[in-house]
């Protein structure tokens, strides 16, 4: 039996790759968690370019409790087994009006990971609705092989190299998966999708957790690193980390600042090996 989805849930996940919504915390706790957020960036004069998003949990006690409250846990382990790790943390913020979008992709593309047992976690601290440029995925697109990408490099594109898949993707196949402040979607690395920017009157703010099995690997670069937030690791293959004790704390931003660099290295080069078949 599933923890937290529904028996129709857990199988929209199996069959299209994905699957939203899931309510995983109250309007309140959700606009608890924009506010620390919006604190966070109003302090440090805009979160993108001391965190880059990728491993805000280490400095931010807000993005730790979110990656691991239990609610989000039981979403993924219903879709990735009982042994837990997060690999990353990527924030998507499109400001009212703003241009921002995401191109059709797989997130696989160049995380060099080497097998597809990786689920994302995508919260809404904020209502994404259509309007305001809700993800939308391609149903059945988990099954594909990792697929060319292009790297566009374009200004107004979310993602870190503005990568676009190398097929034709029909719009009229796209499933959109609107959420509730507080509500999240859960998809598999291999889901191609995209979002369109935000023409609504609020900001749209997504937290994207990145969750892996421990015995994922990585194969793109040496002494990569996942916080274990359920479950044991059998396996070895990342080096732990911890969550701060306090937002900022000066341990914690050294030790980000480290796993940084190695973790550039994978995400900002061109990558030295490919991510096994399923």
């Amino acid at each position: 039996m599933p923890k937290r989805l529904t028996r129709r849930q857990h199988q929209d996940y199996l069959t299209n790759g994905f699957v939203a919504p899931i309510q995983a915390f109250t309007p309140a706790e959700a606009a608890s968690f924009r506010q620390r957020f919006e604190a966070y960036e109003a302090r440090h004069g805009g979160w993108h370019e001391l965190s880059k998003g990728q491993k805000l949990y280490l400095i931010q006690t807000w993005a730790a409790e979110l990656a691991s409250a239990p609610a989000v846990l039981d979403a993924v382990e219903d879709v990735l087994g009982p042994d837990l790790m997060v690999w990353g943390l990527s924030l998507f913020v499109k400001d009212a009006g703003a241009p921002g979008f995401v191109t059709w992709h797989q997130d696989s593309t160049y995380w060099g990971l080497s097998e597809p047992k990786v689920a994302t976690a995508w919260i809404a601290l904020s209502p994404a609705t259509r309007a305001a440029g809700c993800m939308k995925m391609l149903p059945g697109s988990h099954r594909f092989d990792q697929q060319p990408h292009k790297d566009t490099l374009a200004a107004d594109n979310l993602l870190t190299r503005g990568q676009e898949i190398a097929m034709a993707v029909d719009e009229a196949d796209a499933v959109y998966c609107p959420l509730d402040a507080g509500a999240l979607s859960l998809h598999h690395v291999r889901t191609v999708h995209a979002s369109d920017p935000n023409r609504g009157d609020d900001r749209r703010i997504g937290v994207a957790i990145r969750y892996i099995a421990p015995d994922v690997r990585q194969v793109n670069g040496e002494k990569d690193s996942a916080w274990l937030v359920r479950g044991e690791d059998r396996h070895g293959n990342f080096i732990h980390e911890v969550p701060p004790r306090a937002d900022m704390d000066p341990a914690a931003l050294a030790e980000r600042d480290r796993i940084m660099q190695l973790r550039q290295g994978v995400l900002f080069k061109g990558v030295a090996g490919a991510p096994a078949r399923s």
